[in-house]
């Protein structure tokens, strides 16, 4: 009996020991700053009444459907919306940038309130394009899609998307859900400001391209943000905050009211994946 129990015991040391650091350092605690209470409870309060409770709590896939059923991953696919031609080279700094850019919003999360991952790693499994000469590389390092045009773009294969196959299957995903795309980058010529929402971000394909090596790319952080639900503020402020990245014009770069922002959401939606 006394082996038994010295085995368990053991057992019991040992998963504290090998579980992943954010699981360990993640209580389920909500405490923001007081300073922030008020503005916080603002936010949620604006955003209840302006799209209905009821619409704001079943609609399933903000950024945070999408990483809980991939189980801590995003997957993207940039569509192409230009008539420059890519290097492999620029592929890899376009996809490093999304990847540094996105970890900035997931950084905000570590640690708070039960949050289950310590990286949300970013893969890019696709292109599309509307001409494959554009694209300089012969690896096949991503899936590419030609020609195939939606809001006069090139449309990454529909079959692999999340936006259009939100129950999470992709029966006639050519490469099935490891090939699955959740968002797109759009990159468009001469478009300005940007755009965003549960189908990826929009941001002008030279404004992205001058700011491959920028620490803050402040449009596409805006943008990411409304993935994960968070609102704009054209109309209203919230009590004592100024400037912040949702604040569109504010801030380029992430503040700790944008993370507060970001962990409210959290802390609604959690329990609807068990936490």
């Amino acid at each position: 009996m006394r082996t038994r129990r010295l085995v368990t015991l053991v057992a019991a040391l040992l998963a504290i020991v090998l579980a992943p650091a954010a699981a360990q350092a993640a209580p389920a605690t909500w405490s923001p700053p007081s300073n922030l209470v008020t503005p916080l409870n603002q936010v949620w309060q604006h955003q209840e009444q302006t799209y209905n409770g009821g619409n704001l709590y079943g609609f399933r896939n903000y950024g945070w459907d999408q990483i809980m059923a991939n189980g801590g991953y995003v997957n993207y696919c940039v569509r192409w919306d230009s008539t420059a031609t890519v290097t492999a080279a620029q592929r890899d700094q376009i996809h490093a940038t999304l990847a540094r850019q996105h970890k900035k919003w997931m950084d905000e999360l570590v640690g708070h309130n039960a949050w289950p991952y310590g990286d949300v790693p970013v893969k890019v499994v696709g292109w599309a394009v509307r001409n494959r000469s554009q694209l300089q590389w012969t690896d096949t390092s991503v899936d590419i899609y030609v020609n195939d045009i939606r809001e006069n773009a090139p449309q990454c294969s529909v079959p692999c998307g999340r936006f259009f196959n939100q129950n999470g299957q992709y029966p006639n995903c050519p490469g099935g859900y490891a090939r699955h795309y959740d968002q797109s980058l759009w990159l468009t010529d001469g478009f300005g400001g940007g755009a965003g929402g549960d189908w990826g971000q929009r941001v002008g394909r030279e404004y992205y391209m001058a700011n491959l090596n920028t620490v803050n790319v402040h449009i596409l952080l805006h943008e990411i943000g409304h993935t994960w639900g968070l609102d704009d503020f054209y109309d209203w402020t919230p009590t004592g905050v100024s400037n912040f990245i949702m604040l569109a014009g504010s801030s380029t770069s992430i503040t700790a009211f944008d993370g507060w922002m970001l962990r409210d959401w959290w802390r609604h939606l959690k329990s609807r994946y068990g936490y």
